[in-house]
């Protein structure tokens, strides 16, 4: 099993920046792929970037260019930095890790972003 914890959300102005953090604990030895995802007021969840344990990562489009998600392995720590962060990334960001047919889930943390 794997539990994750994010950090780092929070309340931030338009054009700014935040970095979240996800530390994973368990059998982190096992995670293939580890990912943010993100979920706003009556909208479906949302896959935002992904890293694999190559380091092999994608991102949906309109981060691109923006958002970087980057992997501590030794450390079993996923993180997103946040860049030129706009009101329409307001969501509930969670963390998830990809363990064979299982998948895992952080309880989430809020970023807002205000005009």
């Amino acid at each position: 099993q794997v539990q994750l914890v994010e950090s780092g959300g929070g309340l931030v102005q338009a054009g700014g920046s935040l970095r979240l953090s996800c530390a994973a604990s368990g059998s982190t030895s096992s995670i293939n792929v580890m990912g943010w995802y993100r979920q706003a007021p009556g909208k479906q969840r949302e896959l935002v970037a992904s890293i694999s344990s190559g380091a092999s990562t994608e991102y949906t489009d309109s981060v691109k260019g923006r958002f970087t998600i980057s992997r501590d392995n030794a450390k079993s720590i996923v993180y997103l930095q946040m860049n030129s962060l706009n009101p329409e990334d307001t969501a509930v960001y969670y963390c998830n890790a990809v363990v064979g047919r299982f998948v895992y889930w952080g309880r989430g943390t809020q970023v807002t972003v205000s005009s």
